[in-house]
């Protein structure tokens, strides 16, 4: 039985915003996935995620993105990554 979460939701978020107008990081997400568990180990040597045009590999220790494609492309300058457990994982 595997202990690595099935889903993660990964959020695309711009890296500076001067006001957020009160909203938290998450809202102010410019897109956001959630990624399923492949069963394929990534280049990156960490367990690969994809779903709705991301593909992800994510250390589950850290939670952390090491490597990601957003419709087959690397991530665009000035976003970043972040990842949260997703409902039902």
């Amino acid at each position: 039985m595997s202990t690595l979460p099935r889903r993660y939701e990964i959020l695309l978020v711009p890296e500076h915003v001067e006001d957020r107008g009160g909203a938290s990081v998450e809202d102010s997400a410019v897109r956001s996935a959630v990624v399923e568990a492949t069963g394929r180990t990534g280049s990156s040597g960490y367990p690969r995620y994809e779903g709705h045009g991301l593909a992800a590999d994510i250390d589950p220790e850290t939670r952390t993105v090491e490597a990601l494609l957003v419709d087959g492309r690397e991530l665009d300058y000035g976003l970043t990554a972040l990842v949260r457990t997703a409902p039902g994982a």
